[in-house]
């Protein structure tokens, strides 16, 4: 065992000369010696937790430490929208055109031939190990919800979530079409979502019955004390003014709880005084905004032998300008909406970074993979650096963003409680022996795909 290895086992140890966002520690305490907001302080790990937080070379350390050199700390990355029950089936059911359309005919052609409990369970699971190596601590996965779909998805998940609760939180919405809450059967999904503890959810369309769905869903989520999470506007069509609706209902039926919107692509095309009435909305009715840049990068815009124009991310500055608050995360990995992607925030991060020009100065956006979601997701002890909580921390040799941000950090140190994990990924040979289709169970499945 190597001494580094031994001081991290001991129990009590600092972590000195380090670089930490002054956005993820208590402001009132430190100033940024650098021009990025970093601050130069050094950490004291009690018993997995900090215990302190002092400015670099501050006081005498006379306990065990270990030297970064400048080195730049997160807490754990919190991942506010996925979809695990679609990940890692890029290479079964490829999107061959890489177009919006096609990748929801794939998606249903999967799910009919493919999905059953084994199957949903491995590409899940692969995903948290994926997630876990990377540094994740907090997770919400939309779910796909039709039909008995719902009982698959929810059953798998709720495993889920209990053989990983002390891993990585685990949160679940589903993912319907915004009209089947005027069923029967959407009545009954709301009813299991909350018996699942999870949030109503669903993706919004422009249509004639836009209000009666929405009032519905609002109304559903009030008697059921549910938080609400919708997608919406994942499109460039000027006339796509679904946020905007949501915000308005949302003030009429004065909903007091955890409202997000993902997406909201559609605002960058938008005439201004569109964008300025629809800002003014979303930050009355206190609405949480989502941008997933890669997957809409590769999903906007997208034709045959025509190079896109436009990068598919909302207005992202605008929004926060005006404090509303603004998220970034993973959206889809290795499925027929995005053929790529690792569940790791950090690239989330960085791909954010330029894609929406987040650099110079990079101000408090390292808050949007790591605090933001983890208020918004109702988790105050996680996603920050303070006296008191789990040493859940990453670790990395860079030491200004623009180191940070050119590298993958594959040699980062990912701390849980204090102590080292095994930051290996997971191989994806173990995909190879998926469950293939049971016919008899498909043919008594409902089969929607609402994204």
């Amino acid at each position: 065992m190597s001494i580094i290895s031994e001081i991290f086992l001991s129990g009590h140890y600092w972590l000195k000369n380090v670089h930490i966002p002054l956005c993820l520690l208590d402001k009132s305490h430190f100033t940024p010696d650098t021009r990025e907001g970093l601050c130069r302080v050094d950490l004291e790990i009690v018993q997995e937790k900090i215990s302190s937080i002092v400015l670099s070379d501050s006081t005498v350390i006379e306990n065990t430490f270990i030297d970064l050199k400048g080195g730049i700390i997160f807490p754990g990355f919190v991942d506010i929208h996925t979809h695990l029950d679609k990940s890692h089936i890029c290479e079964r059911s490829p999107n061959l055109d890489g177009t919006f359309d096609t990748a929801i005919t794939t998606l249903r052609k999967d799910v009919q031939a493919f999905w059953q409990p084994e199957d949903v369970y491995a590409r899940m699971e692969f995903s948290l190990k994926c997630s876990y190596a990377h540094g994740t601590t907090a997770i919400r996965t939309h779910l796909d919800s039709f039909g008995r779909q719902a009982d698959l998805v929810f059953e798998v998940f709720k495993r889920l979530q209990t053989q990983w609760q002390d891993k990585i939180i685990l949160q679940a919405v589903c993912l319907v079409s915004l009209d089947y809450f005027l069923t029967d059967e959407g009545v009954i999904l709301a009813d299991k979502v909350a018996e699942y503890g999870g949030i109503l959810g669903g993706v919004a369309y422009m249509n004639p019955y836009l209000e009666k769905q929405l009032n519905q869903v609002f109304t559903l989520a009030k008697e059921r004390n549910l938080s609400l999470d919708f997608h919406v506007d994942e499109n460039n069509d000027f006339n796509s003014v679904c946020l905007h609706k949501i915000a308005e209902i949302a003030i009429k039926h004065e909903f007091s709880n955890q409202i997000i919107c993902s997406h909201c692509c559609s605002l960058a095309v938008q005439s201004q005084e569109i964008i300025n009435r629809t800002i003014k909305l979303v930050k009355q009715a206190k609405i949480g905004v989502v941008s997933l840049p890669m997957c809409n990068l590769y999903l906007q815009d997208r034709a045959s032998n025509k190079t896109p124009y436009w990068r598919g991310i909302t207005k992202v500055h605008e929004f926060k300008k005006q404090g509303i608050p603004i998220i970034f995360a993973s959206d889809n990995c290795r499925d027929p909406f995005f053929g790529f992607g690792d569940h790791d925030g950090l690239e989330v991060f960085k791909e954010s970074v330029r894609i929406a020009h987040l650099d110079t100065p990079y101000s408090d956006w390292c808050s949007s993979v790591t605090k933001t979601p983890a208020t918004l997701m109702g988790l105050s002890s996680i996603g920050r650096i303070s006296i008191g909580l789990n040493a859940d921390l990453i670790l990395f040799k860079a030491r200004y963003f623009s180191e940070l941000l050119s590298r993958p950090q594959s040699d980062r140190i990912v701390l849980r409680r204090g102590k080292p994990i095994n930051t290996n990924l997971p191989d994806y040979a173990e995909l190879d022996n998926l469950v293939l289709v049971n016919k008899d169970y498909n043919k008594s499945v409902q089969v929607g795909i609402s994204r």
